[in-house]
């Protein structure tokens, strides 16, 4: 495991949050996801072993969830970036429900050479029922943030500089 990783944060904890969440709710606003999160770890749906392949592609590809709030409205930014590479999509994003879900539209994807503006594309709006989300598990003061998505996948990200690790 890379440098970082907070190796005490397992599929069986996560589970447990899980649950928790599923019948207490999270308590988590959007202030709370505010920040540029690394992804750190993913367990694809029904396991309980992170995917070490997966985590690694993900870290060297610098995958990141970037979560804004502008004019009481969610915007996210979802990319990966290779060397002065960085492929990118972006859109709308609210929390519903207790829990929360963090349901969530990518409406733009672009790719940006050098930091410059190379290429930027619309994309269509998904039919209601195929809106993608991540509900929420828990976020740690540690600065950690664990949720599944929409595919049944687990996924842990953390803020850069926060490891939480003793």
């Amino acid at each position: 495991m890379a440098e970082g990783i907070d190796q005490s944060i397992t599929a069986e904890a996560l589970l447990a949050l899980e649950g928790r969440a599923r019948s207490e709710g999270t308590g988590l606003e959007a202030a709370d996801l505010v920040g540029c999160w690394q992804l750190e770890q993913v367990w694809p749906k029904g396991r309980l072993q992170a995917s070490q392949f997966s985590g690694v592609l993900l870290r060297g590809l610098a995958a990141q969830l970037e979560i804004r709030e502008e004019a009481g409205a969610l915007q996210l930014r979802n990319s990966v970036r290779l060397g002065g590479v960085e492929l990118f999509f972006e859109g709308p994003g609210a929390l519903r429900g207790r829990r929360p879900l963090l349901q969530f539209q990518f409406l733009r994807m672009g790719l940006r050479v050098a930091g410059r503006q190379w290429w930027e594309r619309a994309l269509p709006a998904p039919a209601p029922q195929r809106t993608p989300f991540f509900a929420l598990i828990g976020r740690d003061a540690s600065g950690w943030l664990a949720a599944r998505g929409r595919g049944g996948g687990l996924a842990q990200w953390r803020l850069p500089g926060q490891h939480g690790l003793s």
